[in-house]
């Protein structure tokens, strides 16, 4: 009986970290896509509106930032998931 429990831990631990691994890698998938997005969407504005490329620039790199934020944010919350383990 306890070798049932512990193969039952076991298996639900590498779930466990199976789960943080995927989630850590489905936030970083996800920031880079969407900091492609809006580096291709303030190149089109740019690209049209050259004299407003300072303004569109600069939040560029806000959004981008904080795009940046929530995905590390994420990343940290899997991997204490996993170390909590």
């Amino acid at each position: 009986m306890s070798l049932l429990i512990l193969l039952q831990t076991a298996a639900s631990m590498a779930l466990g970290y199976l789960g943080a691994a995927l989630g850590a890698g489905l936030a970083t998938l996800g920031a880079g896509l969407g900091i492609g997005k809006i580096g291709q969407g303030a190149m089109e504005g740019i690209a049209r509106q050259p004299e407003a490329g300072g303004d569109i620039r600069s939040t560029m790199i806000i959004a981008a930032a904080l795009v940046e934020g929530v995905a590390f944010f994420a990343v940290v919350v899997c991997l204490l998931i996993a170390l909590k383990k």
